[in-house]
């Protein structure tokens, strides 16, 4: 005992030592593996990344330099133009004529004058013995136009501020015997037609009764009224009659 107090005694490692480091060193292991798995499983997953492919590309060449401008043109003298002599027949003379001699006179056929041998009334440009109306080339003169033709006017319709010339004469209607023994009367509305003298020239019925028609037709058309004037002139004109044909007691 005092030995080991005093260090004689050397100490010998305990043997249970050893199966601690082996048990350490396989759970290290152990851990190891089961962190590596998951790992495996998840890159694996995990798409594939392209190669990258570079391309290198030459610089384009420079464009060529602009050839030098022109050099300035130096104006060339003119040459002078020598003039050609022309030997035309009007150019003036150079000498002065020895004798004058009178123009040929010219006929103004446009002038008022007229010609020699003319016809008084004639045309300008015509021929000397031609006949007053005649034309250049001899032929034929157009026939005038025709007169328009007259126009027509509807009858005017009296009424408002139109009023109906006075009744002029009035030849009253006729009873019809076989109406006047059947007891027919009552009144018959006309529209009748004037002509520019006054005189009725149409009748037509508006509101009929058949039994006395006819004698109100032909009193009305024996009527004359005064002309209807419109800024002076006759104009036909339209107007609404009544006949009344009533039984006397």
């Amino acid at each position: 005992m005092f030995e080991l107090f005093r260090g004689d005694r050397r100490q010998t490692p305990h043997r249970h030592g050893i199966p601690v480091l082996i048990s350490t060193a396989v759970h290290v292991v152990g851990l190891g593996v089961l962190l590596a798995v998951p790992l495996l499983y998840v890159t694996a997953g995990f798409p594939e990344v392209p190669g990258m492919t570079a391309f290198v590309v030459s610089a384009a060449p420079a464009p060529p330099r602009p050839p030098p401008p022109p050099p300035p043109s130096t104006p060339s003298n003119p040459k002078a133009i020598k003039p050609v002599p022309t030997n035309s027949p009007r150019a003036a003379p150079v000498e002065a004529p020895r004798e004058i001699h009178d123009e040929p006179r010219v006929v103004d056929l446009g002038s008022e004058e007229g010609v020699p041998g003319g016809v008084e009334g004639g045309i300008s440009g015509g021929v000397v013995g031609g006949v007053i109306g005649g034309v250049l080339d001899g032929a034929p003169p157009s026939p005038p136009p025709a007169p328009p033709a007259p126009v027509v006017r509807a009858p005017l319709r009296v009424g408002g501020e139109l009023r109906a010339p006075a009744l002029v004469e009035r030849i009253e209607p006729q009873y019809p015997p076989i109406a006047a023994r059947a007891g027919v009367h009552g009144t018959v509305i006309l529209e009748a037609v004037v002509d520019r003298q006054g005189r009725v020239e149409d009748v037509r019925v508006l509101r009929s009764i058949p039994l006395l028609d006819n004698a109100a037709i032909d009193a009305v058309r024996q009527w004359r009224y005064s002309p209807l004037l419109l800024n002076g002139e006759p104009e036909r004109f339209v107007l609404t009659v009544t006949v009344t044909f009533s039984l006397s007691t």
